[in-house]
């Protein structure tokens, strides 16, 4: 067996892996299995955070997503898995209930998956969510304002924060980059993570729809903490260590 002490580049690109493989690790579990100090470990990681590779939290790391594009390089990406999410959080929308879908391709598939014969009043700052939600005629729709950027595909900016604080929502869909238990939801845009929060600050229950590969990581701005998250639909292969995990901060959670 390589003897890990004594190469550290051989050491840090194993950790590498197995960041890639888990999306965490913890500092004293890979001391024992590469027969090193905590203190070694802990300047790998400071290393690999500094290539951009993980975000260091309290006793290991978590695996940095890189950015994924614009609003529209997104929508074909894992389809089949956000529409099953979406069904999901369909089920879970109350008739006659105020709710809150924010941009994202997650949140365009919930959009979609709302059914046709329920009363709702749905606010979106999102226009194509809107488009999909006026096909569906009990359906009273409003249309936060403002320019629309094109990363989120939403208006995130002071006209539609201003609108948002005029409305109280039965429930929330927050649209989200990654999410871990340690660092909760976070997102790559700040004006986008700063709406985000605004909407969370408006909602009595917030929802967040997640695909695997989101779960665990880290991006760059803080969303919430998870124990600001009310509900979570994620794939079923979803470990059972990180449900527990999440579990501990209260979050109710739905598997496809």
């Amino acid at each position: 067996m390589l003897d890990y002490a004594a190469f550290p580049k051989e050491r840090q690109a194993l950790i590498k892996q197995i960041l890639l493989d888990s999306g965490r690790v913890v500092c004293n579990e890979l001391a024992a299995q590469l027969k090193v100090s905590e203190h070694t470990i802990r300047r790998d990681l400071h290393e690999l955070s500094k290539k951009g590779v993980c975000k260091k939290v309290y006793g290991g790391a978590v695996i940095a997503l890189p950015e994924a594009g614009d609003f529209s390089g997104r929508r074909d990406i894992n389809r089949d898995k956000k529409s099953s999410i979406a069904h999901k959080c369909a089920q879970l929308v109350k008739h006659g209930s105020c709710i809150f879908i924010d941009s994202g391709t997650t949140n365009l598939a919930i959009a979609d998956a709302l059914p046709a014969d329920m009363a709702l009043t749905v606010v979106t700052n999102s226009a194509e969510i809107a488009v999909i939600l006026l096909k569906k005629p009990l359906f009273e729709v409003i249309m936060l304002g403002g320019q629309i950027q094109r990363a989120s595909g939403g208006c995130v900016g002071t006209s539609a924060v201003t609108q948002l604080k005029g409305v109280m929502f039965d429930q929330g869909f927050i649209g989200g980059c990654a999410m871990a238990p340690e660092t909760g939801l976070t997102g790559f845009d700040y004006a986008d993570c700063e709406f985000k929060k605004a909407i969370i600050g408006q909602c009595n229950e917030t929802l967040v729809g997640l695909t695997a590969d989101k779960i665990p990581a880290v991006a760059r701005y803080v969303v919430a903490d998870s124990s600001q998250i009310d509900v979570m639909v994620v794939e079923e292969n979803i470990s059972r260590e990180y449900y527990s995990a999440f579990r501990e901060h209260d979050i109710r959670i739905y598997t496809v």
